[in-house]
């Protein structure tokens, strides 16, 4: 992110690591972080595929995973690939034969699980078909999957036999002198997750892929998904994301997105500012807050929007957002609209979600304009 010499107590200083390429997507360096889902049709069935595709590319994925764990799904591949607005990565686990197969079926990248993809030999044939079809690999370490010797060294799954496994997988791509890798050290467990991937941070420029696997549902995984991810994106470490949870694929990158607006680190679509609604409030903020977030679904540019019930802090508020609607003032059942931070004129609650998303269409084209002009 930009530093901020007004606010420095915003800045979040990116760890340094080097750039790969996934497709047309760069992942590392100075690039932004880049949100990724994963896909949960069958892959043999290539048009709920595609479409499921394409709706999380439309919600804002940067790339998008696809499971591959047969023959006739690395066939069907090939098509995903083809009609794919964003780059594809495979997930191989357990047969190295399925990463060739996907290479040549034209993904992006190849996602290798350390614990089952078999032996020194087999990865090296990964490799081969990686560097033979301008592929990068994720080096995918999961607690739930480590290798049997570092088991029996450690005792149970840790932070220090995650990064261990980690390292030597990193050791092997580049003895056979690859280097488009990046790597990720997931767990279920916040603590254990967070601790290994501040390890992996000191022990590697490789850029590094976040997430808190097996997170839970909607609910609980996001905010399990927020503490752990969040946390260490603000410690500037992560280069891409991916949020897991028990839901629809669309709302994995729904959240994805949300940690980072937090953070000031990607700005996408409007950021509602509401209140939690109280005895004060002029109108039904939660109702109105839920409408509104349906009807700016579609809007991409990065704004601001206010909706705070009263006028204890929604002037406050609405100095600082590209749109803004205050309620409780003079008069029942009206409150004030701002527009660029200033008072623009009042409106009654009756009509008020149409005329919202109104200001909000228009302020979102004046800016699109802007920058275009730019």
């Amino acid at each position: 992110m930009s530093l901020n010499p007004i606010r420095p107590w915003r800045n979040i200083y990116r760890r340094k690591s080097r750039q790969i390429m996934v497709g047309n997507v760069p992942v590392g360096g100075d690039a932004p972080i880049s949100v990724q889902t994963m896909t949960n049709t069958l892959t043999t069935d290539a048009r709920a595929t595609i479409a499921q595709v394409q709706a999380v590319a439309e919600a804002g994925a940067d790339i998008v995973r696809v499971s591959v764990p047969d023959e006739d799904s690395a066939k069907a591949l090939k098509e995903i690939v083809r009609e794919s607005p964003v780059p594809i990565v495979a997930d191989i686990h357990f047969h190295y034969k399925r990463g060739i197969e996907a290479a040549e079926a034209g993904a992006a990248c190849l996602r290798i699980n350390p614990g089952n993809i078999g032996d020194e030999k087999r990865v090296a044939e990964v490799i081969r078909a990686a560097r033979d079809h301008n592929c990068s690999i994720r080096i995918g370490v999961n607690a739930g999957s480590l290798e049997r010797h570092l088991l029996d060294k450690y005792g149970e799954p840790c932070p220090d036999a995650m990064v261990e496994s980690g390292l030597d997988h990193i050791k092997i791509l580049q003895d056979h002198d690859f280097h488009e890798f990046k790597i990720s050290v997931k767990a279920s467990d916040v603590f254990m997750a967070a601790a290994a991937y501040q390890q992996l941070a000191e022990a590697t420029d490789a850029p590094i892929h976040l997430g808190i696997t097996e997170a839970g549902g909607l609910t609980s995984g996001t905010i399990k998904s927020s503490i752990g991810m969040g946390n260490l994106l603000w410690m500037g470490i992560g280069d891409t994301i991916r949020v897991s949870l028990s839901a629809d694929p669309v709302e994995e990158v729904k959240v994805g997105y949300e940690i980072l607006k937090s953070l000031g680190l990607r700005h996408r679509g409007v950021n509602i500012i509401s209140c939690p609604s109280c005895a004060r409030q002029g109108f039904d903020v939660i109702k109105t807050v839920e409408a509104l977030e349906k009807r700016l679904e579609h809007i991409k540019t990065p704004m601001s929007l206010s909706i705070i019930g009263c006028v204890v802090n929604g002037p406050g508020e609405a100095l600082m957002t590209d749109v803004g609607f205050t309620g409780g003032g003079s008069g029942a059942g009206t409150g004030m609209v701002y527009v660029a931070g200033k008072q623009d004129h009042k409106l009654g609650d009756y009509d008020m979600v149409d005329h919202i998303v109104e200001l909000v269409e228009k302020r979102a084209a004046e800016i699109d304009a802007a920058e275009s002009d730019a």
